[in-house]
């Protein structure tokens, strides 16, 4: 039996004088404090870097692709199942009552308010527009309910259930759920 020293027979050779390529990215530091004594070392401050952080994201819609082409054109698109004629204002690929295929088809731009909740905090991107609205909106001959933002009203006191309202779309589509929001309708 060969006695294995631990060594791959043909790993490379390291050079022990080799050292790493400096280069002018990242954070320089100069002059960072160190005790002498490194008993202190227990009770030194955290260094704390603050760099940039940057990532690119790739992201599909996948087959609600068409949705989004529908709000870039300032349509509102849903589906509706061949089998049983039940249709979504959310999009579905597969009807959820009967498992049929469902085709595309515009959506009224004029709905109803069928609930309604106002939030006082929001998410980094929505955080300089809080308060805002979000209603659900009901369209006629539609079974589901679509999730927007409500915009145009005052407060709360504003927005009634059954309240008429209508679409409406940004000038420049940015392919998200946002492109769509409503307005009242009077």
């Amino acid at each position: 039996m060969a006695k294995n020293d631990g060594k791959a027979k043909n790993a490379p050779r390291r050079n022990p004088a080799a050292k790493l390529e400096e280069v002018m990215t990242g954070t320089t530091v100069f002059n960072v404090p160190f005790p002498k004594d490194l008993s202190v070392l227990k009770t030194m401050s955290p260094i704390v870097v603050k760099y940039p952080y940057y990532v690119e994201y790739i992201h599909s819609y996948g087959q609600d692709s068409p949705f989004f082409a529908g709000l870039a054109n300032r349509k509102l698109l849903g589906t509706r199942c061949a089998k049983c004629d039940y249709t979504y204002a959310t999009p579905r690929l597969h009807c959820t009552h009967c498992g049929g295929e469902t085709d595309w088809v515009e959506l009224p731009q004029e709905g109803r308010v069928h609930t309604f909740t106002t939030c006082y905090y929001g998410s980094e991107e929505f955080l300089e527009e809080t308060p805002f609205h979000l209603v659900l909106v009901e369209f006629e001959g539609v079974d589901t309910l679509l999730l927007a933002r409500l915009i145009g009203v005052g407060g709360p006191e504003d927005i009634k259930i059954g309240m008429k309202i209508r679409a409406k779309f940004r000038r420049n589509s940015q392919l998200r759920p946002t492109d769509v929001y409503f307005v009242p309708a009077g």
